[in-house]
């Protein structure tokens, strides 16, 4: 989810319409998402998945050969997911706090519609894999650096704006920000109530808030 992957082509291409085999492998990876929030990446064998979509394992070596193809493939539909949930909804945003809030909004969203019972995918990937060197990491780690490099480049389009003052640090911002999302995920998945996901939305607009200039603060 870089700036590039994020923004938006002057003239889209239309949409190949897709085949039956592409939206059965699309259907078949959605649900290794879901699992992969709750068993784990490492957990996500073709076998287990042929389990829950009721295929069997002959028939998933038909669209991946081995468990990292699969688990590699899951990785990028669970992204184009969070692009098309989180981050293109923020694209037509006025300004850059807007687009903060956004994202934040749909974030949140995302996590609460229970589109992966185990909240987060990416959340859940890192705090799996912090440790694990290879390539499964290196994609997660190139996801989350995205995701907020998006979040920075918000909070820089906001300086410039005015609406954040000269003195802040955009990454910082970036930094406090998925901080409390990462935190509001966590304490959902546990406790399965909106308090989490409310806290975070007002930490991140008292932050937001306390960013802006001091003669918009004094007019607020």
């Amino acid at each position: 989810m870089t700036e590039i992957q994020a923004a938006r082509p002057p003239h889209s291409p239309v949409r190949k319409r897709r085949s039956d085999g592409e939206r059965s492998r699309n259907a078949i990876l959605r649900e290794a998402a879901k699992l992969a929030t709750v068993d784990g990446i490492s957990g996500l064998s073709i076998g287990r998945l042929a389990d829950a979509v009721g295929m069997s394992k002959s028939g998933l070596f038909a669209h991946f050969g081995s468990k990292e193809e699969l688990q590699i493939a899951t990785i990028e539909t669970a992204r184009v997911v969070f692009d098309e949930q989180v981050i293109e909804p923020a694209l037509d945003a006025p300004d850059g706090v807007a687009r903060l809030h956004s994202y934040v909004d749909h974030y949140l969203l995302h996590i609460s519609s229970g589109i992966y019972p185990g909240g987060c995918f990416f959340a859940s990937l890192l705090t799996e894999m912090d440790t694990h060197a290879g390539p499964i990491r290196d994609r997660a780690v190139e996801v989350m650096d995205g995701w907020i490099a998006l979040l920075a480049a918000a909070a820089r389009d906001a300086q410039a704006e005015g609406l954040i003052d000269a003195s802040e640090d955009p990454a910082q911002i970036a930094f406090e920000v998925e901080a409390s999302l990462f935190l509001a995920n966590l304490q959902f998945v546990v406790v399965q109530n909106a308090t989490p996901l409310d806290r975070a939305r007002r930490a991140i607009e008292l932050r937001l808030a306390a960013a802006a200039p001091a003669a918009q603060r004094a007019l607020g």
